[in-house]
């Protein structure tokens, strides 16, 4: 089941959310109520080989983040 990222127009909140199927029911926020929502694109995480640290944006991995594209995780590719 995937999980999206969400965020409330009214509060300005983000938050997750499993979403089963294609159901376009808004989503309400968990902090509001509102369903004034809106799915954000979440950022890729790319592993350099391996178990353990190595994520792309880890802080010990000497990366700012983002994946192999790029280095602030808004490229095409990181979408």
């Amino acid at each position: 089941m995937p999980i999206f990222e969400y965020k409330c127009s009214k509060c300005g909140s983000e938050f997750e959310e499993i979403v089963i199927g294609n159901d376009d029911t808004p989503v309400a926020c968990p902090d509001c109520g509102s369903d004034k929502t809106e799915k954000l694109i979440s950022r890729c995480k790319h592993r350099h080989g391996g178990f353990g640290p190595g994520f792309a944006d880890d802080p010990s991995s000497g990366s700012s983040g983002g994946c192999a594209g790029c280095t602030g995780g808004d490229c095409s590719s990181c979408g």
